[in-house]
């Protein structure tokens, strides 16, 4: 096989030979078009609706609390917005340590 193509000879092995383009004499004059301009149909805003809130699952935590060893415990529920009892545990527990030294969970319970 010859490798000594040019470029126009590969050009028309891959694509064909190319067509002659008609070529218009005169140019072509193009007529002013009219823009047109839709108008929306002007919609009254329906009435908004209120949206019922979604489910926020909540878990209840039951702590006894307290600042002396074997001393008085208070008993302290905490709300968390979780549905991991485990998470939940974790945020009453840490919510308590701030003001409570001894913390120990009772129960954790769903709402």
């Amino acid at each position: 096989m010859n490798s000594d193509l040019t470029e126009e000879e590969m050009r028309r092995a891959l694509f064909g030979t190319p067509q002659p383009e008609e070529q218009v004499s005169t140019p072509l004059v193009q007529e002013p078009v009219e823009e047109v301009v839709l108008a929306k149909p002007v919609v009254a805003p329906a009435p908004k609706r209120k949206l019922a809130k979604a489910f926020t699952p909540r878990l209840k935590v039951t702590l006894r609390v307290g600042n002396e060893y074997e001393g008085k415990m208070t008993e302290l529920i905490h709300e968390a917005d979780t549905l991991s009892s485990l998470l939940a545990e974790q945020e009453a527990r840490k919510a308590a340590k701030k003001k409570y030294k001894y913390v120990e969970v009772v129960s954790v319970k769903s709402m």
